[in-house]
């Protein structure tokens, strides 16, 4: 094949087009993302000034460094950071294994729209966190709503199936250590002399050597089971954090603006700490929005991190939603939103009809008035069930193993973005991949 470079072979040349990354590759609508997506990244407007520009007829009012901003290197091509976000979740990478895979993997390469092999990384891994903050849940979904026109353009799925819909809910967790009270203790007493040392406060006593102590005796009565003796430890150190807080809040005028901002907000969380009970409890000092889930799992009786509601088509199973809920909420209160986020998705898919039957288990009894006019079929409504609806039933299960599929191998088992924000785009790009 001919080439404009000769010294270069072509990328359409060196592989295999049928391999399935080709095939998405020319079958995605990339000028439609781009078009939709440019709009987010175009450079802000700037109001600018009014200075006096004299010369030899005098002085006249110029205004100068008004419109679009010029500062800062070019932009990445859009195509390259939306194929990054697909590959990542698609192969279950991290912002920096994608990068050093795409350097070595001319798939990779082809599906982000190079014409010849780069040896070299396609970006920084965090422009990755800077894209995906940037495109908020509102662009995430935008690609989610892409790949599902992509199906129906290649004929994987009819748009007659989206009529059925099966909801489930499922666990994201959080990345943070298992939350025992010794540690949170030790830890937020670390974090605080931490601070509290860059702010330049002077701290009467920091109890780091009394610390690490207290914490590994805790481990070894835990072991033992000698809860007696653990519960002492805990109220040391409990007497140390709160020794430790006070000494803080005394000489907290002392350090700047910004450095008593940044110390309030993580002398709350450590007094919540100190004085949690059973309810309300915060798990991690640097993620507060984590919740304590239980789905049953006599495997893993307790998760911590964000309940997510995944929606799939009856048939073919291909992902139409996904959606965070903080608070974990029961699950029937989250279906309204679900089908409400379904139903949009589907809007970009022509000839689509809206959702009309939800399939469902039991934990969505009780909310048929909140989803009107869309029918909830689960097997408590066994005896007045019609025929086909209880042969639509025995496909509620099919959405357990995509659950499955999409916390092993795209990445929600664990979920390292920040906030509650992070959480949200984690689980709608995990859907996507």
């Amino acid at each position: 094949m001919s080439t404009p470079d000769f010294f270069r072979s072509r990328l359409d040349a060196m592989i295999d087009l049928r391999h399935p990354l080709a095939v998405l590759a020319t079958r995605m609508p990339w000028a439609s993302i781009e078009a939709t997506l440019t709009p987010v990244f175009e450079r802000r407007a700037r109001e600018g000034r009014v200075s006096d520009d004299v010369d030899l007829f005098g002085s006249a009012a110029t205004l100068a460094g008004a419109g679009p901003s010029a500062a800062g290197r070019p932009r990445l091509p859009v195509r390259l950071m939306v194929g990054l976000l697909y590959l990542k979740h698609a192969y279950n990478e991290s912002d920096e294994s994608v990068c050093e895979r795409w350097a070595q993997d001319v798939y990779f390469q082809f599906f982000c729209g190079e014409e010849y092999f780069q040896p070299r990384l396609p970006c920084d891994p965090t422009n990755l966190v800077r894209f995906r903050q940037a495109l908020g849940e509102a662009g995430v979904e935008e690609l989610l709503a892409t790949t599902i026109a992509a199906a129906v353009h290649m004929k994987a799925v009819t748009p007659a199936e989206f009529e059925r819909v099966i909801v489930d809910t499922t666990v994201q967790e959080k990345a943070i250590a298992y939350p025992t009270d010794s540690r949170l203790l030790d830890v937020a007493r670390a974090k605080l002399v931490q601070l509290a040392q860059r702010a330049g406060l002077s701290l009467k006593q920091t109890y780091e050597r009394e610390g690490k102590r207290l914490r590994r005796r805790a481990g070894g009565y835990v072991h033992a089971k000698q809860f007696k003796r653990l519960r002492r430890v805990l109220k040391r150190q409990r007497t140390v954090l709160g020794r430790l807080l006070r000494d803080i809040e005394r000489k907290l005028p002392d350090a700047s603006e910004s450095e008593q901002v940044k110390l309030r907000v993580w002398l709350e969380r450590a007094w919540r700490i100190r004085r949690q009970r059973p309810k309300n409890k915060l798990y991690a000092l640097h993620a507060p929005e984590i919740e304590c889930i239980g789905k049953g799992k006599a495997r893993q009786p307790y998760e911590f991190g964000v309940k997510v509601s995944l929606a799939i088509t009856e048939k073919q199973g291909l992902i139409v939603g996904a959606r965070a809920f903080p608070g974990n909420p029961y699950d029937g209160h989250t279906l309204a939103e679900q089908l409400e986020q379904t139903s949009i998705l589907l809007q970009e898919v022509p000839g689509a009809p809206r959702a009309k039957t939800a399939l469902v288990d039991l934990g969505f009894r009780g909310v048929d008035a909140d989803v009107a006019p869309v029918q909830v079929v689960h097997r408590g409504k066994s005896r007045t069930l019609s025929a086909p609806q209880r042969r639509w039933l025995k496909r509620r299960q099919a959405i357990e193993p995509i659950n499955g599929h999409v916390q092993q191998d795209h990445g929600m088992r664990r979920c390292w973005l920040k906030g509650q924000t992070g959480d949200a785009l984690h689980a709608v790009l995990c859907a996507v991949g």
